[in-house]
């Protein structure tokens, strides 16, 4: 029996993930541990290894592709089977399985042990779409009248990509169609049933052949003809000159699963938190010699200290002078029922922000420094390397992101001057840190160079106030200003 690997469950609240990545092909053998693919979630981007033991007899989704937890993205033929009879019989078993659920009949799906958090079912086999058949629109069966399909919470249609290319092809709105594949979804029978349908009974985007110039979207290549042809003649009196030059391309982006969980955290987080700022400059000359002079100590062994390794050592040490930093907001029950606390956290786990590269779908990680307060420069100097590396090259997994307690967002190394941050739930503060820049000072009454950076706090007002976190301000400032006690 082939074996079917579905689109697991890999956070507490995920519903979809996307196959970035394929790592292995249709004939590899593959064995237990094998890591099959690299999953986006809606926090961060995963590997999925393999349970089993066998050869790739199919790959059920392409890589881009975003697919509902429980789908089926791979088929695994056992020792002994043929492939390519694998593939078909699972072709078959999701197609007969699809059938029994349109009629109301209970199916048993096979799943992964880890992606049992959906039905099977409600994976759509493609082998309808995917086999030609000679259909008429008296001989197809019309989809089931129920309630119309909703777009998901993201805004999207539950289709299968077939129904979405032929919709695009003959100018049909996928909003307005009933699916009646498994649990609504959309397939190649209802699109083309829709568009053979009466306009008055059906909502259809006219095909971009029959629509008015003026509300037709323009094509590219003739729109920038159009334009570089209009900026080589004379400019109408009181019009601009255009030179010549390529033009932007209009496109829309899709949302990953990891933006839309920044965007949904974000908002939340500023509409719930009251957010306020405060600001400190700090003289990192001593800091900046110090750390120069371990440096050329340390280079024989491998070791380059940089300087938010200082900073999250000074940010952890000053937790201890003032713990309501190291809190977070406690909510509890509803309505007359809720009650609310303070909850001081015995553990400092300063988070770092980390940028992931464009070709991992871009957005944004934080890594957790576990007991932060107690690591040496060298220690966290290590375990900031070997994060920042396996979340741009392979993805963090929950327990590396996870109980963080402060977050730092340090923008230092692209120029950034200065800059406020929002703060990640259910901390209730965080340090936007800018460049340490030369800049004009003056030092024992006379006007020199010093190399100064500034740091920015975002709060929570309903645990720490102004003056509180102009004393956690001071207590770092202090700490980075006399770097010899981040030694000790």
């Amino acid at each position: 029996m082939p074996i079917e690997v579905t689109m697991p469950r890999l956070s507490d609240t995920m519903e979809s993930g996307t196959v970035v990545k394929w790592n292995v092909k249709e004939g590899d053998t593959v064995s237990t541990g094998d890591v099959l693919a690299d999953i986006e979630t809606d926090k961060a981007t995963m590997e999925l290894e393999s349970f089993d033991d066998g050869t790739v007899a199919k790959l059920a989704v392409p890589e881009g592709e975003s697919v509902a937890v429980g789908e089926i993205i791979l088929i695994l033929a056992e020792e002994g089977e043929d492939a390519s009879e694998a593939a078909e019989s699972a072709a078959k078993s999701d197609k007969s399985s699809a059938k029994k659920q349109e009629s109301g009949e209970s199916s048993t799906a096979t799943a992964e042990p880890k992606a049992k958090t959906k039905s099977d079912s409600e994976s759509d086999s493609e082998s309808d779409d995917q086999e030609p058949k000679d259909e008429s629109p008296d001989d197809s069966t019309e989809p089931k009248q129920r309630e119309p399909d909703q777009p998901t919470s993201n805004g999207r249609v539950f289709a299968s990509p077939l129904a979405r290319k032929i919709a695009s092809e003959k100018g049909v709105d996928l909003a307005a169609i009933n699916g009646s594949g498994p649990s609504g979804r959309i397939v190649k029978k209802d699109v083309e049933a829709a568009a053979v349908a009466p306009a008055s009974s059906r909502s259809s985007v006219e095909p971009a052949s029959s629509r008015s110039p003026s509300t037709s979207a323009p094509d590219f290549d003739s729109a920038h003809a159009s334009t570089v042809e209009a900026a080589t003649k004379t400019a109408a009196p009181g019009q601009p000159t255009l030179m010549q030059g390529p033009t932007l391309e209009a496109r829309t982006v899709p949302l990953s699963n990891m933006r839309e969980t920044i965007a949904r955290r974000l908002v939340e987080s500023k509409q719930t938190i009251p957010h306020y700022q405060v600001s400190v400059d700090a003289d990192m000359d001593a800091l900046l010699a110090l750390r120069k002079q371990l440096n050329n100590q340390l280079e024989s062994q491998n070791v380059k200290l940089s300087v938010n390794d200082f900073l999250v050592r000074a940010c952890a040490l000053a937790m201890h002078q003032h713990p309501f930093v190291n809190s977070r907001w406690k909510q509890e029950g509803e309505g007359k029922n809720t009650k609310t606390s303070i909850e001081i956290l015995p553990d400092v786990n300063v988070a770092i922000a980390i940028a992931l590269p464009q070709e991992r779908g871009g957005g944004l990680v934080v890594a957790t420094l576990k007991s932060a307060d107690r690591m040496g420069l060298r220690a966290i100097s290590s375990e900031s390397k070997r994060l920042s590396k396996k979340a741009r090259e392979k993805g963090l997994t929950l327990e590396e992101m996870s109980d963080g307690t402060f977050t730092i967002s340090n923008l230092g190394m692209f120029g950034v001057s200065h800059f406020t941050a929002i703060i990640n739930p259910p901390q209730v503060a965080i340090l936007a840190v800018g460049a340490a820049q030369q800049r004009p000072v003056v030092k024992d009454n006379e006007l020199t160079i010093g190399n100064v950076m500034t740091m920015t706090m975002s709060s929570d007002h309903r645990v720490v106030d102004g003056a509180m976190a102009a004393q956690y301000l001071a207590t770092t400032r202090e700490l980075l200003e006399n770097p010899a006690t981040l030694l000790v």
